[in-house]
């Protein structure tokens, strides 16, 4: 058996599917480039305005969900582990 949860026993996220899919953007572009998102490179990848990344980030930022360094680019830091965070579609 591996360290992850069963989808039966996971407990309900505190996220929507929307939101989720930004966990899931933050997760998976810090994996991959050893830094955090830009709110730009999170734009540019759902395709969304910059007003519409800022109110999620704020939205996730107030949830508890992340942590953000103010008036700094690329210092998101996800508050959750891999297992809380669904596949990026």
């Amino acid at each position: 058996m591996t360290g992850r949860q069963t989808e039966k026993s996971k407990t309900p996220p505190r996220y929507t599917a929307k939101q989720g899919q930004y966990l899931a953007f933050i997760h998976y572009y810090t994996k991959m480039h050893g830094r955090p998102p830009a709110e730009t490179d999170i734009q540019r990848y759902f395709e969304v305005s910059p007003p519409s990344v800022h109110d999620m980030i704020l939205m996730l930022e107030k949830r508890g969900l992340i942590e953000k360094i103010p008036g700094k680019a690329r210092t998101i830091k996800l508050l959750l582990t891999r297992d809380q965070l669904p596949d990026l579609e």
